[in-house]
């Protein structure tokens, strides 16, 4: 009977302590960019991308450009590419199931470790303020981009990639035509902390 109780307190416990890391803010994986810092960052990613399209116009190939996560992260807060889907409902429809509703991103963040590409946002589910982090590999293939993640957190809750890598590729592939590279990029890759961007 003793055991029994031990038992409970200690399930109640550890489901206490998920439920806290899930709802837990994270420590940033970036330091957020002011006005400046992002005009700067979006000028050298353009000049970059231009290196690139102005080699392929010479007939060079292979040629390489590297980018930090700032000059990326610039580029993707210009291009508005953070996904910010907010669901509008029509009177006479009925109220959206949960698989209808698609969460609003806020606090976009993005780093490059070693060979891996972090993500990290907040997005409100039921009225708390969630934060998911989500590493992996990037690379192309058939001109789009891929992703293959090595790590999921939902605050501090790590999750087993094996749980939410088929939703996500499946994410992934509704949002294909958006992965899409332009037409002068063969291979895109994380290598040293930085994204090598290599022309066809």
């Amino acid at each position: 009977m003793k055991i029994y109780r031990v038992i409970r307190w200690a399930v109640l416990a550890s489901s206490m302590l998920s439920f806290f890391l899930l709802l837990k803010k994270p420590t940033p994986i970036a330091r957020p960019l002011d006005r400046a810092a992002l005009a700067t960052n979006m000028q050298s990613y353009e000049s970059k991308m231009q290196e690139l399209q102005q080699a392929r116009a010479l007939g060079q190939s292979q040629t390489e450009v590297r980018l930090s996560a700032e000059e990326v992260s610039a580029a993707i807060t210009q291009a508005g590419a953070v996904p910010t889907v907010e669901t509008r409902v029509e009177p006479a429809s009925p109220p959206p199931g949960p698989a209808d509703l698609q969460p609003k991103v806020n606090d976009y963040q993005l780093s490059f470790q070693g060979d891996v590409a972090r993500g990290q946002f907040s997005t409100e589910i039921e009225g708390k303020q969630v934060y998911v982090t989500l590493a992996g590999h990037l690379g192309a293939k058939d001109g789009y981009v891929t992703f293959d993640p090595t790590e999921f957190k939902v605050g501090d809750l790590s999750i087993p990639v094996s749980m939410v890598n088929p939703t996500l590729q499946k994410r992934l592939q509704e949002q294909r035509d958006q992965l899409q590279l332009p037409d002068f990029i063969g291979d895109l890759r994380v290598e040293n902390g930085q994204l090598v961007i290599q022309e066809k």
